[in-house]
């Protein structure tokens, strides 16, 4: 099957999920979010044919995140506030339900990381079994600098893999990160060049998909029941979003970085 933003390709119980929006860092937009999730159901029914995924990226960057540009044409810059209280549950097809979605899948999921993996990009990096990184990729917890706290559970996910102290420098300052300092901190399992990664990441997938897959489900399922639902922390993620995403700065921080230019907040 062809797909408008993802190359999948299967072979030996693995398949490879490439996200294909090179010239926008392949940032997701609603119609790649939608198709990503229809991604991942094809790939699920497979399962036990299919026993392990990696999830990469074409070009210069993993995933950096949503698409600002389109979050920019939603923005009304009007600055009100939405009713104190108010909750959302996160959409079936949205951003934030990727995370949980890959956690659910019976498969092990295998992140390889080839170049940027910022914002909702880091957190779809985080919400994978595994993660190797090549020498050149970067993660940044960059939704600070958007205006907004973490979402698709990285709220969760990041403090859980290196610990409150690196996960609220990360979360508050915005910054760049390179390979060597996420191996360091425990971010990512393994960092080899960059021409080495897919090698790597399927020689890995492999490996796992040599196990027995309803042991390999199991042993998954298994883990994640002593961890929190990711569909409870992205609902309070979103709750606690609903007072950012009107607000002059958040739309600030969207025209600046699309202007190319520092932002000037106001703290409203």
């Amino acid at each position: 099957m062809s797909y408008e933003f993802f190359v999948v390709e299967t072979s030996d119980h693995v398949s490879t999920v490439t996200l294909n929006r090179p010239d926008k860092l392949n940032a997701l937009s609603h119609a790649m979010t939608r198709e990503f999730h229809v991604v991942l159901d094809g790939i699920e029914a497979q399962f036990p044919d299919v026993r392990a995924i990696i999830i990469t990226g074409t070009g210069r960057g993993f995933c950096s995140g949503a698409d600002v540009g389109e979050q920019r044409a939603s923005l009304d810059g009007g600055g009100e506030q939405p009713p104190p209280g108010r909750i959302h549950a996160p959409r079936t097809v949205s951003i934030t339900a990727l995370a949980p979605r890959l956690r659910s899948l019976p498969q092990a999921t295998i992140a390889a990381v080839n170049g940027v993996a910022a914002g909702a990009g880091l957190a779809l990096a985080l919400a994978c079994d595994i993660r190797i990184a090549s020498e050149t990729s970067r993660f940044s917890s960059i939704f600070i600098k958007r205006s907004l706290m973490p979402d698709t559970a990285a709220s969760y996910t990041l403090p859980q893999l290196v610990g409150f102290g690196v996960a609220a420098e990360m979360t508050l300052t915005g910054r760049m990160y390179g390979a060597a300092w996420a191996k360091e901190k425990g971010l990512v399992n393994d960092v080899v060049p960059d021409d080495g990664l897919m090698e790597e990441a399927m020689s890995l997938a492999s490996e796992i998909a040599s196990n027995p897959p309803l042991a390999v489900r199991a042993a998954k399922e298994l883990m994640y029941k002593l961890d929190v639902d990711l569909r409870d922390v992205t609902e309070r993620e979103m709750n606690a979003n609903l007072p950012l995403r009107n607000t002059e700065d958040r739309l600030e921080a969207a025209t600046s970085f699309l202007e190319k230019r520092p932002p000037e907040y106001k703290g409203r």
